[in-house]
């Protein structure tokens, strides 16, 4: 089946931009010039051109027309999920504690509530093969009359928790990853002896509105956790 005439426009400027053939801040062709060399109408060449700016690969300049963009050598895309890395799986779950409480000041100002606002905090135990790889702390907002149930958040992910009040492709999702050093409390939980540095990720969702939804801080044990990110 023979390609739309879009579609061959996308792979031949793609193709040029990549073999360096076109460079960041060429101009492309006029759209006037696109459509006779591809004896096509304006319309399928804008279609090519919108899927391009949408890859990444141009930008346009009312006005002037358009040029190929600079690449993004520093931007990954990293695949995270609480229970599982590239060298380690959750096989098992403890859930310590299901309350409903004020937020801090922390979370007054990260969630964009009221201090009067209540939330949900689950404080779960992670574990691979007996052992407790990382301590767990989410925080939702609290919705009165949807009760919790502790069997289905036991061995949710974050998004998980929150998709039943919002689709998982309409979230938003932010990811902070720092090391620190645990406190007693988190050594302990963890059985750690020594002053291993964890590395703790947090996750921050938001709807559609760019509105908080939900905040997910996990402690991971330094042995027990390798993330990957990936370049686009």
């Amino acid at each position: 089946m023979k390609n739309p005439v879009y579609a061959k426009i996308v792979e031949d400027i793609r193709n040029k931009v990549n073999s360096g053939e076109l460079k960041a801040g060429d101009d492309l062709p006029s759209e006037t010039a696109l459509c006779k060399e591809y004896d096509t109408s304006r319309m399928t060449v804008r279609k090519g051109l919108s899927i391009l700016s949408n890859e990444g690969y141009i930008y346009s300049v009312p006005g002037k027309g358009y040029f190929v963009e600079k690449p993004q050598y520093n931007k990954y895309t990293i695949y995270y999920d609480e229970m599982n890395n590239l060298i380690n799986n959750v096989d098992n779950t403890k859930l310590l504690a299901v309350d409903i409480t004020k937020p801090s000041e922390r979370l007054v100002n990260s969630l964009q509530i009221h201090k009067n606002k209540k939330v949900v905090m689950i404080r779960r135990l992670f574990y691979t093969e007996g052992e407790p790889m990382a301590y767990d702390i989410k925080y939702l907002l609290y919705q009165k009359g949807i009760p919790i149930v502790e069997a289905e958040i036991k061995h949710a992910t974050l998004p998980e928790m929150i998709s039943k009040n919002i689709s998982l492709f309409a979230m938003k999702k932010e990811i902070m990853i720092h090391a620190k050093i645990p406190q007693e409390k988190t050594k302990k939980l963890l059985n750690i002896s020594d002053d291993l540095a964890l590395l703790v990720v947090e996750q921050k969702l938001y709807d559609n509105n760019n509105k908080p939804m939900g905040i997910g801080i996990t402690y991971f044990r330094g042995d027990y956790i390798k993330l990957q990110g990936v370049s686009q």
